[in-house]
């Protein structure tokens, strides 16, 4: 990370402390985050989400809306069954 010297008026770094301190935060990542919004990483890592969720819709790999499996229908398909009598 690199520092960054700002010019603010202490009537405006005061107010901007006590709101930040209202809010369990800092000045400091306020000001990230805002920069971060502005610099548009923030909305290149929605996107990337985005993308990720359309991919895995597109690639069919849910459940169907059927949910997941019950522990008994699990151990009762035939590679349970092989492991369970074969040698490990």
């Amino acid at each position: 990370m690199t520092n960054l010297t700002i010019t603010v008026d202490a009537r405006t770094l005061k107010r901007a402390r006590m709101r930040a301190l209202e809010e369990d935060t800092s000045v400091n990542a306020v000001l990230r985050d805002y920069l971060e919004e502005y610099a548009g990483y923030r909305r290149e890592r929605r996107e990337a989400g985005w993308k990720l969720l359309e991919l895995s819709r597109n690639l069919g790999a849910g459940s169907g809306g059927k949910g997941l499996p019950k522990r008994e229908e699990l151990y009762d398909r035939e590679i349970a069954r092989n492991r369970s009598s074969g040698p490990l």
